[in-house]
């Protein structure tokens, strides 16, 4: 299955991480998602839980389903591989033990249709070295069929859209663009008219999320604890969404609310209301 522009992807992180694999495939498929994004994690679970790669993909084909993205690719900058290694035993998130060629071959067993970069350690390099960077990183991954997109963290040395963008228009691949996330852009202190200076067929990921107007306190411990729904926030996601129609992105739309309220919810719950409140935003932007 090929996800298109337009299509409705349940991100990971919406669910909390001991989710199961099957539990997350059928959650998703019953609330109508097309896709799902899943981390190096998720595949360690199904794996864990006795699926072979056959089966994780005839799960998802059978519930109509896709994987948009694997996510994340951390050691891509110069510097990262070796720190993320260090730590690699010590890591609640489960992130760190997924290297470069665990991840790509996760991503091309189960049929992925792209790979998230970020920036997590930061160091010395530029936005040059970056660019030559995520230039590499696109050709190995093209070498296993999948896009890569950089994603903006406002705390990170990618801080915002406009250095993604000139790291991805820098790498000058094929396969390679950007993804923008509400909750980073406005975080990052841009608007969300800014958008519609870049180019649609560069956005090859999109998440939607809300939030409150005033930023919060701790940015990283919000973003992995207190995002909002769609919707249920102060962000003006109708206004990002006709943006994005309007430069025509070229990217299928994801949902990725990092929740601990909402993770205390059944997983077919989660994905109920994680679709109900994207259908609302985007059936007001249209």
């Amino acid at each position: 299955m090929t996800l298109e522009r337009g299509d409705l992807v349940l991100c990971s992180g919406t669910f909390p991480q001991e989710v199961s694999f099957r539990d997350r495939v059928d959650a998703a498929a019953a609330a109508g998602f097309r896709g799902i994004s899943m981390w190096g994690r998720d595949y360690a679970r199904a794996r864990s839980d006795g699926h072979t790669d056959h089966e994780i993909r005839s799960m998802l084909d059978d519930a109509g389903l896709s994987v948009a993205e694997v996510d994340p690719a951390w050691w891509w900058l110069p510097g990262a591989a070796t720190i993320g290694a260090s730590i690699a035993e010590h890591d609640p998130m489960d992130v760190f033990r997924f290297d470069e060629p665990e991840l790509l071959r996760i991503a091309e067993a189960i049929g992925a249709r792209s790979l998230n970069a970020a920036d997590v350690f930061g160091g010395e390099w530029t936005v040059d070295d970056a660019a030559e960077a995520f230039a590499a990183l696109c050709d190995r991954a093209a070498e296993h069929g999948l896009l890569v997109h950089v994603e903006f963290l406002p705390w990170s040395k990618i801080p915002d859209l406009a250095t993604a963008l000139a790291i991805a228009r820098g790498a000058d691949r094929p396969n390679g663009g950007i993804t923008v996330d509400a909750w980073h852009l406005a975080r990052s202190g841009r608007q969300v008219d800014d958008l519609l200076a870049v180019p649609g067929d560069i956005v090859l990921g999109v998440q939607l999320d809300d939030g409150p107007a005033a930023p919060e306190d701790d940015l990283m411990n919000a973003t992995l604890h207190e995002r909002l729904l769609p919707g249920d926030g102060d962000f003006d996601l109708v206004r990002f969404v006709r943006a994005l129609d309007t430069i025509a992105a070229n990217a299928p739309y994801g949902v990725e609310v990092f929740s601990d309220e909402l993770h205390q919810l059944a997983p077919g719950d989660i994905a109920a209301r994680a679709a109900d409140a994207l259908d609302r935003v985007l059936t007001a932007a249209r």
